[in-house]
């Protein structure tokens, strides 16, 4: 069951979401994100210094969905800016498609994995409706494999729609969609 800090009693296998500080975690996350995202140790190594740097960025925030401490899976993201890698690749494709303005004033969720044995629990739902109702901006982007796949359809159910499809992001073997919804999303 999905707890949050402060509601309810506690079992042993209650899933808890709360803030997370990704810099002091890092290596849990990313084996998270290993395992769930089919990651090698080079990539791991690449993205370990990426979240580290992300994480020194103005409002970039992060949570955790951990059972009796040990971490399961996270979220982090950061109100975009113009000027990061990810928007600026991003940027051609949604301004093809006349989304443009949702480079601005937009939360970004930079990355949000769970682990493959704790998939289709409500964890990742959880960590997103969590991070995006803190957020002070009216609206979220993201960007998810181009595929028909769970994720893509959790992304759905909250709200998000299609910016922009067959994204190619210079290091990434398969193309991306970016996706848009307007704050805060459904929570069902």
């Amino acid at each position: 069951m999905l707890r949050f800090p402060g509601h309810g009693h506690r079992r042993p296998d209650d899933v808890v979401i709360g803030p997370l500080d990704l810099s002091a975690r890092v290596d849990e996350a990313l084996a998270v994100q290993a395992l769930a995202f089919g990651l090698g140790a080079d990539e791991v190594a690449v993205r370990r210094q990426i979240v580290l740097r992300h994480m020194t960025y103005p409002g970039a925030r992060a949570f955790g969905a951990t059972i009796e401490g040990r971490l399961v899976g996270f979220v982090y993201g950061m109100p975009n800016d113009r000027a990061h890698w990810w928007s600026t690749v991003v940027e051609p494709y949604v301004r093809a498609q006349g989304h443009e303005g949702w480079l601005d004033d937009s939360f970004v969720i930079t990355e949000l994995h769970v682990h493959p044995g704790h998939q289709n629990r409500g964890i990742g739902r959880g960590l997103i409706t969590t991070i995006t109702d803190g957020a002070a901006e009216p609206r979220s982007i993201l960007s998810a494999i181009d595929v028909d796949s769970p994720a893509r359809g959790l992304y759905h159910s909250l709200g998000y729609e299609d910016l922009a499809r067959q994204v190619l992001f210079p290091s990434a073997p398969k193309p991306y969609a970016v996706m848009g919804a307007p704050l805060p999303l459904r929570h069902r």
